[in-house]
């Protein structure tokens, strides 16, 4: 049974982040032996940030798991809950807890993070047809109370997504430049609350994160990325997993989001709650 409430699990604010002994830079890949990337991919995640599109679920898997979205969002929007609210996916539902160990997944980013890894995440980011939503250029690890920086998100399409309804976007090599300063937004318009500006000043030339659905892409917690608002008639849905190195550190609790899913627990730290028994 699973005894873990994430709606418990406090989000630390920008002060109470800025408190903590994080280690806050960019930790390259140093496989040598990748079982399932290639060398040059290796190199291409430590120079720019990020690798798309990579071939996660085949057909069959991705219109089960968009069928599998599809009520999960009616569910939600029956609750009054808005399509960007459902969060902690894998600790909510059974069926993602198993999805976030796929192996043609998992395989990708142990070639990145090395042999001991847990994911501690899952969110899908739903832009619904014309809902108006912008998400800023941010960093994933502004947000989060966890050292040192060596997570990878795995942006996984659920629908396919392109530059007409509104793909997300990254700005390669950002990740080299630490922690980047912000700005907090009140704009209603826009789904984080803190934004980086003149993003192109800390990298190359924005690149499109066009994937089919049932593919994916990763990228650094420290690499900039964002998008548009979603003005298609087309919606627009991915998941994000987060996975990390079994080694990083987490406060406020983060610890019980976080599970093994390739090798070891090092050190103990990660909870490993159970299946979700729904």
């Amino acid at each position: 049974m699973n005894t873990t409430n994430v709606d418990d699990i406090p989000n630390p604010s920008p002060s109470q982040l800025a408190e903590l002994p994080r280690q806050m830079g960019f930790v390259p890949s140093v496989a040598s032996s990748p079982q399932t990337l290639t060398p040059t991919q290796i190199d291409q995640y430590n120079e720019l940030g990020y690798l798309m599109p990579l071939e996660g679920l085949d057909q069959t898997e991705a219109r089960e798991t968009r069928a599998f979205f599809d009520g999960v969002l009616a569910a939600f929007i029956e609750l009054g809950r808005t399509s960007y609210s459902i969060n902690t996916a894998h600790l909510r539902f059974a069926r993602i807890y198993e999805l976030v160990q796929h192996p043609r997944i998992v395989d990708a980013v142990a070639d990145l993070l090395g042999p001991n890894v847990v994911c501690w995440g899952s969110h899908f980011f739903c832009k619904m047809p014309h809902d108006g939503k912008r998400v800023p250029w941010h960093q994933d690890s502004t947000y989060w109370p966890l050292s040192p920086t060596k997570t990878v998100t795995v942006w996984l399409a659920i629908d396919d997504a392109d530059s007409d309804n509104a793909n997300m976007k990254f700005i390669p090599r950002s990740h080299l430049h630490g922690l980047i300063d912000y700005d907090e937004t009140q704009d209603a318009d826009t789904v984080l609350n803190l934004a980086v500006k003149n993003p192109e000043s800390y990298g190359d030339g924005e690149v499109d994160d066009a994937l089919k659905a049932g593919q994916f892409s990763m990228h650094s917690d420290l690499l900039l990325h964002g998008s548009e608002a979603n003005e298609s008639d087309r919606r627009r849905c991915g998941l994000t997993i987060r996975y990390a190195a079994a080694d990083v550190t987490t406060w406020y609790d983060w610890h019980k989001k976080g599970f093994v899913v390739r090798g070891e627990n090092v050190g103990g730290h990660w909870a490993n709650p159970p299946v979700p028994n729904h």
